[in-house]
C-alpha cells in the first residue's frame, strides 16, 4: 500500500484530502497539531487500518524528519496552515511560526533527507491571495505578480517564494498550487459560507463586510481534493499551477444565493437571520479571480461539482451533521475579528 504524508490533515481541506485518499486506498499519515479548527470530529470516525494520526507541530524538524524516514511516502501534501485572514490581522505571530517557519522546517527536512535517497515529491497548498487584489476583467495567472495584502497572505506568499528557492537552489522535487476559496463538509464556522449556514439555523444575523461587493472565487473541496491528486500523479517539478473553478461572486449575491437555497430547501428562516453590514476588514482585498488554463490543458482537470448543487449538499450536509457545530466552542468563531490596529 502506497504511503502518503498529510501535513494539516485535521484542517478543513486536509481532513477531505484524507478521505479522498483513503478511499484510493493510500495509507495516509496525517501530522496535525491539531489547534482550535482542527477537526477533532473527524477523526473520531476513521478507519484505523490506514490511517494514522500524530500530533506534532510543522516547526519540529528532528520529529518530522524521524516521521518521514519511518513512513517513506511517495507524496507529501503540505497543507498545514493558519488561514483565516482576520486572526492574522489580530495576531500574525502564529501565521508567521506555522505558514512561514513551518514550511522551512519542512524543506529542510526534505533537503536532509535527500542526501539520504529519501526524496518524497512535495506538493505545497497555497492560495490565491498572494496575488491581492485583481483588476476586473483581468484574472491572474501563474507568472502574476504577488502582492499580498494581508498577514495571511504575505505569509503564504514568503511560503511559496521559500519552495521556489529550494526547487532551484537544492532541486528538490515540488510543486505549489495556488487554489481559490473552498467550500463544503466539515468547514470550520468562521468563514464565510459555514457561517451564513450555521447562523440561518440559529435565527441569527448575517454579516457581510462593507458593502457585500467584494468579489471571490469558489470551488468545492472534494474537486479542489482530485487537483491536487492530479497535481501529485502528473504535475512538473518545479511548475506552480492555480487550481479554481472560475465561478466569481460577490459577497452580497452569496449570501443571498444560500438564503434562496435554504427557502427552497424547506428550511425555516427565522426573523433574525437577516443579512446586515458589519464594518469592513482593513485592507480587505476586493477581487480575486484565477486564470486556470494551465492545469486545465496540461493535466486535464476541470472542476466537476456544479456551484449550486455544492452549495445545497454543503447545507444538507450541516443540517444533517449539527453535532459538528456543536462539537466547536462558540468562543472560537462567533466574536468578530480582524479589528485590532
Amino acid at each position: 500500500m502506497k504511503k502518503v504524508i498529510i501535513t494539516g490533515g485535521s484542517g478543513f481541506i486536509g481532513s477531505n484530502l484524507v478521505d479522498y485518499l483513503i478511499k484510493k486506498r493510500y495509507f495516509v499519515v496525517n501530522l496535525d497539531k491539531l489547534t482550535y479548527s482542527s477537526n477533532r470530529y473527524k477523526n473520531k470516525i476513521r478507519n484505523k487500518k490506514n490511517y494514522k494520526l500524530i500530533k506534532i507541530d510543522i516547526v519540529n524538524k528532528l520529529k518530522i524528519i524521524k516521521i518521514i524516514k519511518k513512513y517513506k511516502p511517495k507524496v507529501i501534501f503540505n497543507l498545514a496552515a493558519e488561514t483565516h485572514v482576520d486572526r492574522s490581522i489580530d495576531g500574525p505571530s502564529s501565521f508567521i511560526h506555522t505558514n512561514i517557519i513551518g514550511t522551512f522546517n519542512l524543506l529542510e527536512s526534505l533537503r536532509f533527507l535527500k542526501k539520504k535517497k529519501i526524496s518524497p515529491k512535495l506538493i505545497h497548498v497555497s492560495t490565491d491571495e498572494v496575488y491581492g487584489d485583481i483588476k476586473k476583467e483581468v484574472r491572474s495567472d501563474e507568472n502574476y505578480k504577488y502582492e499580498p495584502s494581508s498577514p495571511y497572505s504575505a505569509s503564504k506568499a514568503s511560503a511559496d517564494h521559500l519552495v521556489k528557492s529550494y526547487i532551484r537552489t537544492y532541486k528538490l522535487n515540488a510543486v505549489i498550487s495556488n487554489c481559490c476559496n473552498n467550500f463544503g463538509p466539515y468547514q470550520f464556522p468562521e468563514k464565510l459560507i459555514p457561517k451564513i449556514i450555521s447562523n440561518i439555523f440559529n435565527n441569527k444575523e448575517l454579516p457581510i463586510y462593507g458593502k457585500g461587493r467584494n468579489s471571490r472565487e469558489w470551488i468545492h473541496v472534494l474537486d479542489h481534493c482530485e487537483a491536487l491528486f492530479k497535481l501529485y500523479l502528473k504535475g512538473k517539478n518545479g511548475e506552480s499551477y492555480n487550481v479554481g473553478s472560475g465561478i466569481n461572486l460577490r459577497n452580497i449575491d452569496l449570501v443571498k444565493k444560500l438564503l434562496k437555497i435554504c427557502k427552497s430547501m424547506k428550511i425555516v428562516i427565522g426573523n433574525k437571520a437577516r443579512i446586515k453590514f458589519v464594518k469592513d476588514r482593513p485592507g480587505h482585498d476586493f477581487r480575486y479571480a484565477l486564470n486556470n488554463k494551465k492545469i486545465y490543458k496540461y493535466l486535464k482537470w476541470k472542476p466537476k461539482i456544479n456551484f449550486e448543487k455544492g452549495l445545497k449538499e454543503t447545507i444538507t450536509w450541516y443540517l444533517n451533521n449539527k453535532k459538528f457545530l456543536k462539537s466547536i466552542s462558540k468562543n472560537n468563531y462567533e466574536k468578530r475579528l480582524g479589528l485590532k490596529l
